[in-house]
């Protein structure tokens, strides 16, 4: 296998044949990880450029270090572009990734105790949001709401209830295991009722946002959280959007309340990505994973899967394999065996534990990325299918394998050589 780069396949060629490794990986497999995308060969060229180099302690033309005449430039040119991107009044774009900036919100509002409201991890929230496990509930009184049983939507009436109830100091609306529209007005307005602090989370939609497909929290929540990878096709970063009031807040949790020196190179990709998200293209790809989540949804759906909440409006859908004779984690793994990469994950009020559950969960953000359609939205899922009825046949999952590698091989990944 030929190295990724000369220099590294000098320096260390262990690491150059794993990178290489990876690389065809990416290349040949159908990669549906919900939170997972193809960054462009700009957004790598410049997260791997020198600006690692530098450290730059606080913020632009503020900085603790001197040389910083470059990085004050690239800082500003990321939040100009953001702001223009998602409508903001002000952006940080320090945070090392999407759960130190949900952490910078704890410490920007709230003091140890306090209570907090978030939509509870089984539901398909995350562990930042008060999960017993995350320090989010460890250190704060946590409060969680849930998702009805019969048609496993956000339950806004036990929102507003417990939010009456507990009168918590922030309130999270965010996801990572829910594939339907987000109501941040609705969100907006229990929050107003009980005094609390809104904070929408997009890391998973914050592409589907700033592209039109998936409505805005911004100027609806007092403060927004995202990841700037997943659909934003970023780098591994985080960035939070606030009200101008909470500026100076948001900005000392970041630094020095959590964070020492931002990640320079992190930050020139954000700016790429930024820029690449303002091109009219990035709009068609919103809608298109939109609309392959929905093709796929549908087909599974024939196929007799257990599509939770029957479809999706977003780039997820999760999916109950109870009724095909599989585990979540079963299923997961034999399809990776034929080229499939996915994550088994959690249903609502799933009866098997997190670790072996009820369901996998299927993102097309990737897919969509290489330029893939409906019509192989349609292939894939009779591949699901062709795995979930003989997940043990180890010469079936080969021959699926191939199949999945041929039709990779007709959409070359952006930013991948092979």
């Amino acid at each position: 296998m030929p190295a990724f780069d000369p220099a590294l396949a000098e320096s260390d060629p262990e690491i150059s044949r794993l990178v290489a490794e990876e690389n065809r990986l990416e290349h040949d497999k159908l990669r549906l990880i919900a939170s997972e995308n193809y960054a462009s060969r700009a957004v790598m060229e410049a997260t791997g450029s020198v600006l690692t180099n530098k450290y730059s302690e606080g913020y632009a033309h503020k900085r603790y270090y001197e040389g910083q005449q470059v990085v004050d430039q690239v800082e500003e040119l990321a939040i100009a572009r953001l702001k223009q991107l998602f409508g903001a009044d002000h952006v940080n774009v320090q945070p090392y990734s999407g759960s130190p900036a949900n952490l910078a919100v704890y410490l920007a509002f709230c003091a140890p105790g306090d209570t907090i409201m978030g939509l509870a991890l089984p539901a398909g929230g995350h562990l930042t949001h008060g999960h017993s496990v995350s320090i989010t509930g460890k250190y704060f009184k946590s409060v969680q709401y849930g998702v009805r049983k019969d048609d496993h939507r956000i339950d806004l009436d036990e929102v507003r209830a417990l939010a009456r109830q507990h009168r918590p100091k922030l309130l999270w609306c965010g996801t990572t295991a829910y594939p339907r529209t987000l109501d941040f007005g609705a969100f907006r307005a229990i929050a107003d009722e009980v005094g609390a602090i809104l904070v929408a989370d997009i890391a998973h939609i914050s592409g589907l946002v700033c592209g039109g497909a998936h409505p805005s929290p911004v100027g609806i929540a007092d403060v927004v959280t995202s990841t700037t990878h997943k659909t934003f096709r970023g780098p591994r970063g985080g960035m939070i959007f606030c009200k101008k009031e909470h500026a100076a807040a948001i900005d000392r949790a970041v630094f020095p309340g959590l964070q020492g020196g931002p990640h320079n190179h992190v930050t020139a990709g954000i700016a790429v990505a930024a820029r690449e998200a303002l091109a009219p293209e990035f709009k068609t790809y919103a809608a298109r994973v939109v609309e392959n989540a929905r093709t796929l949804a549908a087909a599974l759906a024939e196929r007799g899967f257990g599509v939770i909440t029957g479809g999706t409006d977003n780039h997820l859908l999760l999916v109950d394999v109870t009724s095909k004779g599989v585990t979540g984690k079963q299923l997961a793994q034999a399809l990776d065996r034929a080229g499939i990469v996915l994550n088994y994950n959690s249903v609502p009020f799933d009866p098997r534990k997190p670790f072996d559950p009820s369901g996998v969960r299927i993102g097309t953000p990737a897919m969509t990325t290489r330029g893939m359609g409906k019509d192989e939205m349609r292939a894939l899922a009779g591949w699901i299918d062709r795995v979930t009825q003989a997940p043990g046949d180890e010469a079936g999952l080969a021959k699926i394998a191939a199949e999945v590698k041929d039709l990779c091989a007709k959409f070359p990944a952006p930013g991948i050589r092979v």
